[in-house]
C-alpha cells in the first residue's frame, strides 16, 4: 500500500435499514434510538432489558455442577489458580480469588504464567512450579482448553484440574476432571460469548447457591459483588456484546459508577483521568484495559492482578501508578514497532498486498506484536499476523482479524493442509495466537493468504466505514449526547453509534500537537457544536466536510456540552 493509499478516505457505507416492523416493537423508546437498537438485531424491549434477572440460567452452563461438586470437596484445601497474562486473565484470576476466600476456603493462592518464561496457559512446566507448593487442586481461568499436556503433567503428579476457558477447543480436549466452557461440542449455554472472566463468574455463582443451600448465609450473593471485575474483562477481551454480555457489563459499570468497585479499577480509572461515577464501556477498553494489559505484555501480570486483588487505597493507587508507568513504556516500544511495520507495508502496493499480511522483525518485542497486528490491521484493512523470536528457532505469533474471517479457523485450515507448520495455536474468531519454526516463516505466509482466499473469497478488505447514517439536526444536543451514553453498554457485536453529515468548519484550531478541535454546524443549519479529531492535525478545512463521527458528553470544569468525536473528515466542495 503507497502511502497515497495509506491517507485514501475510508468509504461510508451506511448500515442497512431495519424494517418497519422491528422499529415498531421499539416504540416505548426515542425514535432515533429504536432504529439504532433495530439495526443491531435487537427485536423486542426486553433485550435492552440488563436486570440480573435475564442473565442466563447457571444451570444451562454444561459441567457447571461437577464444577462445584469439585471445589467443595476441596475447600479445606490448598487451591492453585493459573491465569493467563492479559486483562481477561488477570480478571478472572482476581475474581476466583476474592470469592473462594470470601466464601471461606481455607488456602487460594494464584501463579500467572511469565510470557517469556513459560508461555500461554497451564504448561507443564507452570505445573512443575505449582507443585512446589503442593496443591490439592488447579484451577485454570481463561485458559486450560488446549493445555493437553500441562493438564496430563498435574494429573500425573496426582493434582487434579478444573478447567474454566472459553477458547474454542481442537480436536483434542485434555484430560481435565472437570472442563467448563461454554464452546465445548455439546454445550447447550445460550451465551458461547462469554470471557473467561464471564464463565469463572458462572462457576462462583453456581458455587455461592450450593454454599447458601448447604447454610452459609449470603453465599449466593459474594460474586455479584464482583461483576465490575467480570465488566472490565469481558470488554477488554472485545468479545461480542450479545444480550447476556451486555448483562454482566451495564451490572459492572453501575457498581463502579456508584462507587461499589474494587479499589484497584478505581485508582487504575482515576491514573487515566477518568471519572469513575463517569465509567462508560469505552473507558474500560481504552483506559484501564490497556495500562492493566502492559504489565503482561512486558513485565509480569502479577502487579496488574494484585491491584486487582487490594483493598486498601494507597496500596492500589501504588499499583496503579506502576502500572501507568509500563504503559507509557509499552507505548514506546510499540511506537517503534509500528513505524517498522508501517514501514513494510507502505512499501507495497495495495495490489500486491497478499490477503493475510504478515510482518516480522527479529528485534521486536514478543509482548506487543499483538498489538501491532491491530495497528496494521488497521491501516490495511484485512488480517494481520504479526511474529516476534519466541525463542532459539521459533517464533510467537499474535493474530487480528476483520470482519468475515474466522482467524482461528483460518490457522486450523493451514494447520490441516501442512500438518507441522504450525507448532500450536488457539484463539477466537478474531484474535488467536501461534508458534511456527523461525525457518518455516515464508511458507507460512505464503499458505495462509492461500488458505484464506480459499476459505473467504469475498471478504471485504475496503476498509468501510459503517454508518447509522446522518444524525437529524434536533438530536446535536446534550439531551440525546446524554440518552446516547445511557443506551449502551456498547462494544463488540453492540457497536456504538456512528453517524455521518456534512458540515460548516467555522472554527478550529491543533491542541495537544496532533488533534484538531473544531465548531461546527450541520451544512443544513441548526446547532453550532464541538468537535474533536484525535491525530487529524493537518491543513486547514474550508467549507463544507463530510464527517464520520460518533457523539459523545463533553464535561470541562462540571459543565457538559455535546461533542463530536469524528473519525474521518473528508473535504468537500468549498462554498
Amino acid at each position: 500500500m503507497s502511502k497515497s493509499n495509506v491517507s485514501k478516505m475510508r468509504p461510508i457505507v451506511q448500515r442497512p435499514q431495519p424494517d418497519t416492523a422491528a422499529i415498531a416493537s421499539l416504540a416505548e423508546f426515542d425514535p432515533v434510538l429504536a432504529r439504532l437498537f433495530a439495526m443491531r438485531g435487537i427485536r423486542a424491549a426486553d433485550e435492552l432489558d440488563y436486570g440480573l434477572g435475564n442473565l442466563a440460567p447457571v444451570s444451562l452452563l454444561e459441567n457447571v455442577d461437577a464444577a462445584v461438586e469439585l471445589l467443595v470437596a476441596k475447600r479445606n484445601e490448598r487451591i492453585i489458580v493459573i491465569g493467563d497474562f492479559d486483562v481477561d486473565g488477570a480478571t478472572s484470576t482476581a475474581l476466583m480469588l476474592r470469592c473462594l476466600r470470601e466464601f471461606g476456603f481455607a488456602n487460594v493462592e494464584y501463579l500467572v504464567p511469565n510470557r517469556f518464561e513459560y508461555g500461554y496457559g497451564l504448561t507443564p512446566e507452570i505445573v512443575q512450579v505449582a507443585r512446589q507448593r503442593e496443591p490439592s487442586l488447579i484451577i485454570t481461568v481463561d485458559n486450560g482448553i488446549s493445555s493437553i499436556l500441562g493438564v496430563k503433567e498435574a494429573l500425573a503428579a496426582n493434582i487434579p484440574v478444573l478447567v474454566t476457558d472459553h477458547h474454542l477447543p481442537g480436536d483434542e480436549l485434555p484430560a481435565a476432571d472437570v472442563i467448563v466452557n461454554p464452546n465445548l461440542p455439546a454445550s447447550n449455554f445460550p451465551s458461547r460469548n462469554l470471557a473467561g472472566v464471564g464463565v469463572a463468574f458462572y462457576v462462583l455463582a453456581a458455587l455461592g447457591r450450593r454454599l447458601e443451600q448447604d447454610g452459609q448465609q449470603g453465599a449466593s450473593r459474594i460474586p455479584a459483588k464482583y461483576l465490575d471485575l467480570v465488566a472490565l474483562g469481558t470488554v477488554a477481551d472485545v468479545v461480542p456484546l450479545d444480550h447476556n454480555n451486555r448483562i454482566l457489563v451495564e451490572q459492572g459499570i453501575r457498581r463502579i459508577r456508584a462507587g461499589q468497585t474494587v479499589a484497584g479499577i478505581s485508582a487504575l480509572m482515576i491514573q487515566a483521568g477518568r471519572l469513575p461515577r463517569r465509567t462508560v464501556s469505552s473507558d474500560l477498553g481504552f483506559a484501564v484495559g490497556p495500562r492493566l494489559n502492559a504489565a503482561g505484555r512486558l513485565e509480569d501480570m502479577s502487579v496488574g492482578i494484585e491491584c486487582l486483588l487490594t483493598d486498601d487505597a494507597d496500596v492500589a493507587t501504588h499499583h496503579a501508578a506502576a502500572l501507568d508507568q509500563i504503559n507509557k513504556d509499552r507505548r514506546s516500544i510499540e511506537s517503534t514497532m509500528r513505524d517498522q511495520a508501517f514501514t513494510f507495508v507502505d512499501a507495497l502496493d495495495a495490489r500486491q498486498l497478499p490477503a493475510c499480511v504478515c510482518v516480522y522483525d527479529p528485534s521486536w518485542h514478543q509482548g506487543i506484536v499483538g498489538l501491532i497486528a491491530s495497528r496494521v490491521k488497521e491501516r490495511c484493512h484485512r488480517p494481520v499476523i504479526a511474529f516476534a523470536r519466541e525463542s532459539d528457532g521459533y517464533l510467537k505469533g499474535s493474530a487480528r482479524s476483520v470482519s468475515g474471517v474466522h482467524v482461528r479457523d483460518l490457522l486450523e485450515s493451514v494447520s490441516t493442509v501442512r500438518p507441522g507448520l504450525i507448532d500450536k495455536f488457539g484463539g477466537h474468531a478474531m484474535a488467536a495466537g501461534l508458534t511456527i519454526a523461525e525457518s518455516r516463516y515464508e511458507e507460512f505466509v505464503e499458505l495462509a493468504s492461500v488458505q484464506l482466499e480459499k476459505l473467504y473469497p469475498n471478504v471485504d478488505v475496503s476498509g468501510a466505514i459503517l454508518s447509522d447514517g446522518p444524525l437529524p439536526e434536533d438530536a446535536l444536543s446534550l439531551r440525546f449526547a446524554r440518552s446516547l451514553r445511557e443506551a449502551g453498554p456498547w462494544g463488540s457485536g453492540f457497536p456504538e453509534p456512528l453517524w455521518s453529515g456534512d458540515f460548516d468548519v467555522l472554527e478550529q484550531r491543533t491542541v495537544g500537537e496532533h488533534h484538531l478541535k473544531m465548531r461546527v454546524r450541520a451544512a443544513s443549519g441548526g446547532n453550532v457544536v464541538d468537535a474533536i479529531a484525535f491525530n487529524q492535525a493537518g491543513p486547514a478545512y474550508r467549507g463544507v466536510v463530510r464527517l464520520a463521527y460518533r457523539l459523545d458528553v463533553n464535561e470541562y470544569r462540571g459543565i457538559e456540552s455535546p461533542q463530536l468525536v469524528v473519525e474521518q473528515i473528508a473535504a468537500l466542495q468549498s462554498a
